[in-house]
C-alpha cells in the first residue's frame, strides 16, 4: 500500500498519462498507457482496474501486472486512480464511469473500505465482477474476491523476527502505523503484536503514533516517540518509507544502530535499506500478482461466466540479512529479485 522507486522508462510513460485528470479512465498501455488490449477473442472484454493513486510505486507496479495480464487473457484494461490515498469520492467516480463504459470486472485497491460500499453494491447488482486488491473491504464479503497479502501474518512475521532479535533483552516498543480504522495499517499492526507475543495494551509499547506511511511523518512520529521515551529499543512501521523516516530521526541521535526497524511491504528502496542495514527486517508482498490474478479471474468470468470467490493469498516472504533462530527467512538478493517499484 505505501512504496518509492521505478525505471526510468515508465517514469516517462507515467509523465504523459498524468496529463490525463487522475480520475478519468486513462488510456495508456505499457507502451503508451492502459488501455491496453490483447489478441483473441475476449479482445472486446474490459476489466477495469482502479487503484489508491497512479504515484505510489506499489500501485504503479501493479497496473504493469494488470498491463501485462490483459495482453495475456486477451482483454481490454481500462485504469483509474484516486488523486491522494483516501480519496473514496474519486473511486466512486471511477466506478461510475467503468459501468457506464461497459466493463466485466473491477479490480479496486479502496482507499475506504466501507464507504466505497454503496458504489460496489451497485457494480455488482449490473452483473459486474468486483474484485478487491491488496486491501479488503469491511465486511470482506462485499466484493466477489479478494487477492491480497495476507496482512496479518506480514505483521505477525516481522513481530517473531523482533522478538528473536532482542534475544530475551527488554523491549521498549514504537509502533509507527497508519490510520485510525484502515483495514491494512490494523491487521498489521495486530500481526506485529501477536508475533511478538504481547497484547495490545501491553506497557512494552510506549508510543504509537500515524504516519499515513508517509516517510517524512514517520521521521515526525519518531522524533514524537524519542521525546516521549528516549529508550526506545525496538520500533515496527506501517511499511518501508515510514520506516526510513524513523532512521533518519534515529541517525540524527545518534541512535540508528542500537534500535531494531522492522517493516512491511518489500519494495526495492525498502530491501535495499534492509540490505544496507537501515532497516532489520520487511515482509515482502507482490503487487504484481495481485493485479495479475485478478485480470484472469475476470478473463475467465467473461468467458465461461465462472466468478472467483473468497480470498486468494498472493503471499509474504520475510528479508532479511540477519536470519534468527526459529524465524524463517530470505535473504536480500531474494528480496532484490523479487521486489518492486
Amino acid at each position: 500500500m505505501l512504496r518509492t522507486t521505478r525505471s526510468t522508462a515508465f517514469l516517462l510513460r507515467s509523465a504523459a498519462c498524468l496529463g490525463v485528470a487522475a480520475l478519468s479512465l486513462t488510456a495508456c498501455g505499457p507502451g503508451s498507457g492502459s488501455d491496453s488490449t490483447g489478441s483473441g477473442s475476449g479482445k472486446d472484454v474490459k476489466v477495469g482496474l482502479i487503484t489508491k493513486t497512479d504515484t505510489n510505486p506499489f500501485f504503479v507496479k501493479m497496473k504493469e501486472g494488470a498491463e501485462k495480464s490483459a495482453k495475456e487473457n486477451g482483454v481490454k484494461l481500462v485504469s483509474a486512480a484516486g488523486k491522494f490515498d483516501g480519496d473514496n469520492a474519486g473511486q466512486v467516480t471511477a466506478i461510475e464511469n467503468m459501468v457506464a463504459s461497459g466493463v466485466k470486472g473491477i479490480l479496486i485497491t479502496p482507499s475506504d473500505s466501507k464507504a466505497i460500499l454503496p458504489a460496489i453494491e451497485k457494480a455488482r447488482a449490473k452483473g459486474i465482477l468486483v474484485i478487491a486488491l491488496d486491501s479488503p473491504t469491511e465486511p470482506q464479503d462485499a466484493v466477489d474476491a479478494l487477492f491480497a497479502t495476507n496482512n496479518f501474518k506480514a505483521g505477525q512475521l516481522i513481530g517473531e523476527y523482533a522478538k528473536a532479535a532482542m534475544k530475551g533483552k527488554k523491549a521498549t516498543i514504537a509502533t509507527l502505523d497508519l490510520a485510525p480504522g484502515v483495514a491494512v495499517g490494523v491487521q498489521r499492526h495486530d500481526g506485529f503484536l501477536k508475533g511478538f507475543g504481547i497484547g495490545a495494551k501491553d506497557p512494552a509499547v510506549v508510543c504509537s503514533q500515524d504516519t499515513a506511511g508517509d516517510q517524512s511523518k514517520g521521521q515526525t512520529a519518531m522524533e514524537n516517540c524519542l521525546q516521549k521515551s528516549p529508550g526506545i529499543n525496538v520500533v515496527y512501521t506501517i511499511n518501508e518509507p515510514a520506516a526510513l523516516g524513523a532512521y533518519t530521526a534515529l541517525k540524527a541521535k545518534g541512535r540508528e544502530k542500537d534500535v531494531l526497524i522492522v517493516s512491511v511491504d518489500g519494495g526495492c528502496t525498502g530491501t535495499q535499506a534492509v540490505k544496507d542495514g537501515k532497516i532489520a527486517a520487511t515482509s515482502q508482498q507482490y503487487p504484481l500478482k495481485m493485479a495479475a490474478e485478478g485480470v484472469k479471474a475476470v478473463a475467465t468470468f467473461a468467458k465461461d461466466g465462472k466468478k472467483a470467490s473468497g480470498y486468494t493469498d498472493t503471499g509474504v516472504t520475510l528479508i532479511s540479512d540477519k536470519p534468527q533462530d526459529g524465524v524463517t527467512s530470505k535473504d536480500t538478493a531474494y528480496g532484490l529479485d523479487n521486489c518492486w517499484g
